[in-house]
């Protein structure tokens, strides 16, 4: 008989990956609630030389702040289905766990949550950190030691 290959799986490092998902969900709750005051257009006037463009292009203000307002609506909008779509990939109640502890308007602690579906405190947790290493695979986010 020849030998057996073996090979070795790289190691989660738990903490980092943890940070990765919760980082994952402030961002929803950020693109969720906030445009940022630099893309709004300017209100005043403001006078300045154009330097005439090769291409004959030109683009005022306004005009790019509109674009990127777009570009930012349009990341926004991809990084929340991304996230919506990561969710709904997970069982009922790792979902309910997740939709009540992250994606809510109002930020709730953890206590709230297994004590408002009925969990102990240790399986709560236990689902908790299932939960995380499952969202983390499907959105490519997890993070490995360094050896």
């Amino acid at each position: 008989m020849g030998k057996q290959l073996s090979f070795m799986l790289p190691e989660i490092d738990r903490e980092k990956t943890k940070e990765a998902v919760e980082a994952v969900f402030e961002k929803y709750r950020f693109y969720l609630l906030t445009v940022s005051d630099e893309q709004l257009p300017k209100l005043t006037s403001s006078y300045s030389l154009a330097v005439s463009k090769p291409t004959k292009e030109f683009h005022s203000s306004t005009e790019d702040i509109a674009i990127r307002n777009v570009d930012f609506e349009r990341e926004r909008d991809e990084y929340i289905e991304k996230v919506r779509k990561a969710v709904n990939r997970l069982a009922f109640k790792e979902r309910e766990i997740v939709i009540k502890r992250y994606l809510q308007d109002e930020e709730v602690f953890d206590y709230e949550v297994y004590n408002e579906i009925g969990y102990s405190e240790s399986r709560y947790y236990r689902y908790k950190v299932r939960i995380f290493y499952k969202l983390a695979f499907i959105m490519r986010i997890e993070v490995y030691k360094e050896k």
